[in-house]
């Protein structure tokens, strides 16, 4: 049985009287990608925030590597190997690709985000950032203002931010979102590649790449985890299909 990288026992979260989280389980193994598929607001990016440690559970527990991690803040959750990507893409508009990827690899270094203006002129920062641009085919994009970039080229960059911190564990929260048919395709060979190097937890509404890139999908619906298995259990899942698929079908 592979290692269990991630598992979260039992997680409760409510915000008033709304559940997002209702006693959830959660098992993910070390090794592929483990995508994680459900209705809106069945609290997927709610679920993602409390493994990342942006916020705090009410209940329950989040162990990485075996290790107790929930009342870890997020940044020594990255620095233990939890790394994630956001539904909204977050860069630094006004700096170069290069040197967002640098900062990316200074944060992991463990220096401060205050002292980058004299690291800024380090080689070996900016060398790194190089070698993970040219891992994920963006060398020919260092030199540019990211703000610059085109949508897709910026989730390109969003995620090579994330692989700077040399995660474990990639946590991609709809790295597909408000691209076209092409860079949709473009992404999904991305995240292909990525499989062989990282283990990856991708939340993603896109039901052809799910079940392109998955080696597992869970299903979550009203903030509990309803079936988990590969993908055709799930696919030919009744109660899944009425939860989820069913209506993902009905929409077609």
């Amino acid at each position: 049985m592979a290692e269990r990288l991630l598992e979260v026992r039992r997680l409760f979260k409510h915000f008033g009287g709304v559940v997002a989280t209702d006693r959830l389980d959660l098992a993910v193994a070390a090794g592929g990608v483990h995508a994680l598929i459900g209705p809106n607001g069945a609290g997927k990016t709610t679920l993602i925030a409390q493994i990342c440690g942006e916020i705090v559970p009410d209940a329950g527990q989040v162990l990485f590597g075996g290790r107790d991690i929930t009342a870890l803040p997020a940044h020594e959750r990255v620095a233990l190997g939890l790394a994630r990507s956001f539904q909204i893409t977050r860069v630094f508009r006004n700096l170069t690709v290069r040197d967002n990827i640098a900062l990316a690899v200074q944060a992991r270094n463990g220096s401060s985000m205050r002292f980058w203006r004299p690291v800024a002129a380090e080689r070996a920062l900016g060398a790194e950032a190089e070698v993970v641009l040219a891992g994920l085919g963006m060398a020919a994009l260092a030199a540019l203002t990211a703000g610059s970039l085109p949508h897709a080229d910026q989730r390109r960059l969003e995620v090579a931010l994330a692989l700077a911190s040399q995660p474990r564990l990639l946590l991609l929260d709809e790295p597909l979102a408000g691209m076209g048919a092409e860079d949709a395709q473009a992404m999904i060979g991305l995240i292909a590649q990525l499989k062989e190097r990282t283990t990856i937890l991708l939340v993603e509404h896109d039901m052809d790449a799910v079940f392109r890139l998955a080696n597992v999908i869970s299903v979550l619906v009203g903030g509990r985890v309803i079936a988990s298995g590969v993908p055709q259990a799930i696919r030919d899942d009744p109660e899944v299909r009425r939860a989820y698929l069913g209506e993902e079908e009905a929409a077609a």
